[in-house]
């Protein structure tokens, strides 16, 4: 892409994702994630009503007093993008590309996140972990995450969400907010993720694109995997063929929602076509109802 057009890219995101982040977003985003990084202040003598699991075993035992560790919220939090940019990203039937409207909600989420006074880190990958950006404050950290986001071109074209969270809870060892933005269209992923939300406040964005789970009624017509290139024929007028094709992907679906509720990952689901504007909103209110 010519440099300029980049930069045109990268402005539209800017004008349109940073004025919702301030609108709608900022301080959503606050109330959902405050509190969630909390780091040890000091110990002081414990008092009728203090939680039990508080206690300072190590300092009670050698004063002979009872004591509690006292903890603040952390000033700062790190919001970490973890983004699939395997060939499957590259599909779209509903105005835009699901890549395009990934873009836009990490777009979104950092600004929300500058305006909170965090640091934004970004993950890349595909089969294997194409970019990482360690992270940092500010607009210009920011624009350059964009930048990556519209114009970089992967090695590889298949996904494997396990290598790019192994990496992840290798490199990010302070806890921090993990969103995985990815259509999951992978296999053998959810330990990694169970162990990174022990650790982090993990959650799992989902972006697909309706032609994915609804065949239209096109006659016959040839399907390609992105990913692999293996291409197959279907009859798409058959009602056996679009039910089969419909169940699997249910399963599928019901299978994730079970693998995260047990993992306590997080799971938002937004089509292409779709406002993500209320999926995002009812997130950041039923994690602030939560708390």
């Amino acid at each position: 892409m010519e440099t300029s057009e980049l930069i045109k890219k990268v402005r539209k995101i800017e004008i349109k994702t940073r004025g919702l982040s301030k609108q709608l977003f900022s301080g959503e985003y606050h109330s959902a994630f405050k509190g969630r990084g909390m780091a040890f202040s000091e110990v002081r003598n414990y008092y009728p009503g203090d939680e039990i699991r508080t206690i300072d075993w190590n300092v009670t035992a050698r004063t002979g007093e009872p004591y509690v560790k006292v903890f603040e919220e952390e000033r700062e939090l790190t919001l970490m993008l973890i983004v699939d940019v395997s060939a499957s990203e590259n599909f779209g039937t509903k105005e835009q590309f699901k890549r395009e409207l990934v873009t836009e909600i990490c777009a979104i989420l950092a600004f929300s996140a500058i305006q909170n006074n965090d640091k934004i880190g970004l993950i890349l990958f595909s089969s294997e972990v194409e970019l990482y950006i360690p992270p940092k404050k500010g607009k210009s950290h920011v624009l350059r995450i964009i930048r990556e986001l519209i114009d970089f071109k992967p090695k590889k074209s298949g996904t494997n969400i396990s290598e790019a969270m192994s990496y992840f809870n290798s490199v990010i060892k302070k806890r921090s907010i993990a969103f995985v933005l990815s259509d999951f269209i992978d296999d053998d992923f959810i330990k990694p993720m169970k162990i990174a939300a022990r650790r982090h406040d993990t959650i799992a964005l989902q972006v697909n694109d309706k032609g994915e789970y609804e065949l239209p009624k096109l006659g016959l017509i040839q399907i390609t995997d992105p990913e692999t290139g293996g291409t197959k024929w279907i009859d798409s007028t058959n009602k056996r063929v679009r039910l089969a094709y419909s169940d699997w992907w249910k399963k599928k679906q019901d299978d994730l929602e079970y693998h995260f509720l047990k993992s306590n990952v997080d799971h938002i689901q937004i089509n292409t076509g779709e406002s993500y504007i209320a999926p995002l909103q009812r997130f950041f209110k039923k994690r602030e109802s939560r708390r």
